[in-house]
């Protein structure tokens, strides 16, 4: 139930805690996408006559999870839209991966491309045509007997980023089929999490910051506690 995943809602803004599989916005599958369930949600709980304002403010990947906020008016997406836009908000995911990195703390700069046929990221030499530079930093905050859990936090907001650099640096995120691992997740997810989100509130100012709760998925329990 999305009642259940609500990091925060007021009538400004609303943030839920994705789950692997749902989708930010609709494709060629045409399943329902969280949106359309946070509508049917406010509908319900309010008793909205008529269509449900709610606009997307930022995306995860379908096989990711983790906060993402929504706006409930258009003032609210307008002034959400340009913190994302400069900058001004602060996002930061954790990643399960197979190989330990080199270093336990380090920054990752990248060119990267987009294959629209494959849909997929490739770390490509600067100066190639249609490249855009990636940064994100990183740090190795837990291991378990198998796996190894990281940090990072974006400095750029490229195409499947993480999944590719963290690849690129023998770091496959684990159940990521696309980008090298070799055995994918029971529930077709990748162990990647927009663990905490920070924003300015786009009416009140205030800073709001939330902590998505790991998924269920068995692997994410060995690292619960960090």
């Amino acid at each position: 139930m999305i009642a259940d995943r609500i990091l925060y809602e007021d009538n400004h803004v609303i943030v839920v805690n994705k789950m692997p599989s749902e989708l930010t916005q609709g494709d060629k599958t045409g399943d329902a996408t969280l949106p359309d369930l946070i509508k049917t949600y406010l509908k319900e709980k309010y008793q909205k006559p008529g269509n449900v304002f709610l606009g997307v403010v930022h995306r995860l990947d379908r096989p990711t999870s983790g906060a993402l906020v929504f706006a409930r008016t258009s003032k609210a997406l307008e002034r959400l839209n340009a913190q994302f836009r400069d900058k001004e908000t602060n996002k930061v995911y954790w990643a399960i991966v197979g190989q330990k990195p080199p270093q336990d703390k380090s920054e990752l700069a990248h060119f990267l491309k987009k294959n629209e046929t494959q849909n997929k990221s490739y770390v490509v030499a600067e100066g190639t045509p249609g490249a855009k530079k990636a940064l994100l930093g990183y740090q190795h905050i837990g291991s378990s007997e198998r796996y190894h859990l990281l940090e990072i936090k974006l400095e750029t907001g490229r195409h499947h980023q993480i999944r590719c650099q963290l690849a690129h640096m023998g770091c496959v995120i684990k159940g990521d089929l696309k980008y090298g691992d070799k055995r994918s997740n029971p529930d077709a997810s990748i162990c990647l999490h927009a663990r905490t989100l920070s924003f300015e509130h786009p009416t009140t100012k205030e800073r709001i910051s939330v902590v998505a709760p790991l998924p269920k998925l068995g692997i994410w329990a060995a690292f619960e506690k960090n």
